[in-house]
């Protein structure tokens, strides 16, 4: 049965749409605003232009009474407009109603005989009219004048399309200009992209992080960090695998070697010590294959979903006293245990070989009659794990050198060759770094030897 399918988005389609939008709300929004208010002016300069022209006329009508007196209706013609008709009515009246002036247009076409004062809206001949009421001071003369509303809509509906194209010519420019902006910015993605993507397991270069935006800065940094990591992690194994090819090659030469001359043997006595020594290589194969298991699951990624926990050194210590007393009696070593109470945060099992390969070294190299002491406790608020012994010791120049990886001291110093991988103090440190703590070598007991001190944060 197939897993769930997972829904994938396009960050170039989702930023050109959303741009996009946002600018095609925005001149909307702004186009709409714009087109009310220049409307709103629109009316309220055809208004009073209205009025300016009903004054103008009552004035006319004022003067031509004045100097003729009152007569029966006039019909004047508007001239200078292509459509008279549908442009202007206009009516003076007087006190009795009985029209007095009025323009040709408006002779067939009856005004509201109680329209307000000032401006209103009629209908005339179910069209929708502007209409202005204005009487003269004496109340003698009334001029009724209209103007239909078709204009004025011719006016706003040219105004609307003439935004409409603007707006439109706008939209395609500003979705040209962010295509190509997103495009370019894009085209510098896929190059760290490809960049990245040419790189191969023995080519982890550094990814070029100059010329690319501020914003792509930290991925490219993290990038880069993670190729060191894995830089130092093939080398490390690369190095590893190459010295334990190393250090197998001898034990498992010795095997062979053992094996061959075990087959010639002449004796049950030669047979014997042939078998003791096979004993002894297999011995060592073994130690080494289980420290290089124990330094494989030490790996800091292979440790990175174990936790610490709260805990305490002296049980941890108790727990083991009587199988490190039994390891000890071969030796012809007396071994102590003193464990004081040392809280800490810590992983048993990691603890448990970092003090086997402490207490396996210092009974491995200190000479019979000799003393080893494991202790924990608590110095100057921290608490510590120490192994010292009577052993011959470590000199100062080499205290860095034998946590190294393979490297025998013994076989620097020339001293008596002890089977061995140089892996014991090399697993310590690990385990020590996991967690958190730093290890200090000193004098052992009785003034000489040495003493291995695990100080924990």
């Amino acid at each position: 049965m197939s897993g769930p399918v997972l829904k994938t988005w396009s960050l170039r389609r989702t930023l050109l749409a959303v741009l996009l939008g946002l600018t095609l709300a925005l001149w909307v929004g702004s186009a709409a605003i714009v087109y009310v208010e220049a409307r709103r002016e629109s009316q309220e300069l055809f208004d009073q232009s209205l009025i300016e022209t009903g004054h103008l006329l009552l004035s006319l009508v004022e003067k031509d009474v004045r100097e003729h007196g009152l007569t029966g209706p006039i019909d004047l013609p508007l001239r200078g407009h292509p459509n008279p008709h549908h442009y202007l009515l206009f009516k003076v009246r007087d006190a009795q109603q009985r029209v007095l002036y009025r323009n040709d247009a408006a002779s067939d076409i009856a005004l509201s005989r109680s329209a307000p004062d000032g401006l209103s809206w009629t209908t005339i001949a179910g069209q929708r009219w502007r209409l202005y009421s204005l009487w003269d001071q004496q109340r003698s003369l009334q001029l009724l004048v209209a103007e239909p509303t078709s204009h004025r809509d011719d006016i706003s509906r040219g105004f609307f399309y003439r935004i409409a194209l603007f707006g439109l010519l706008l939209v395609a420019l500003a979705t040209v200009a962010i295509w190509w902006s997103i495009h370019r910015v894009f085209r510098v993605l896929q190059a760290s992209a490809d960049e990245v993507s040419a790189r191969t397991p023995d080519e982890l270069a550094d990814v070029q992080v100059r010329g690319a935006p501020t914003e792509l800065h930290p991925l490219l940094l993290e990038i880069n960090r993670l190729f060191g990591r894995v830089r130092h992690s093939r080398d490390n194994e690369q190095r590893f695998t190459a010295d334990a090819a190393h250090e197998l090659r001898t034990p498992l030469a010795a095997i062979k070697t053992n094996l061959q001359v075990l087959q010639r043997a002449r004796s049950a006595a030669e047979r014997d010590e042939f078998i003791a020594g096979l004993s002894a290589s297999v011995e060592r194969a073994t130690r080494l294959v289980n420290q290089l298991l124990a330094l494989a699951q030490l790996d800091p990624q292979a440790q990175a979903g174990t936790a610490l926990a709260p805990g305490d050194l002296a049980p941890l210590l108790a727990r083991q006293e009587e199988a490190w007393q039994a390891l000890a009696a071969p030796y012809g070593l007396s071994l102590a245990v003193n464990a004081a109470p040392a809280p800490c945060a810590l992983d048993d099992d990691s603890l448990r070989i970092l003090l086997r390969n402490l207490v396996e070294n210092a009974l491995r190299y200190t000479p019979a009659p000799g003393a080893v002491v494991v202790s924990c406790g608590v110095e100057e608020g921290r608490s510590y794990l120490r192994v010292a012994d009577t052993g011959p010791g470590i000199t100062a120049e080499w205290h860095e050198r034998v946590f190294e990886r393979f490297v025998r001291l013994v076989q620097v110093e020339s001293a008596t060759q002890l089977p061995g991988s140089g892996l014991g103090l090399s697993i310590v440190r690990r385990i020590a770094e996991r967690h958190g703590a730093h290890i200090v070598l000193g004098t052992g007991l009785q003034g000489r030897g040495l003493a291995v001190t695990v100080i924990f944060p």
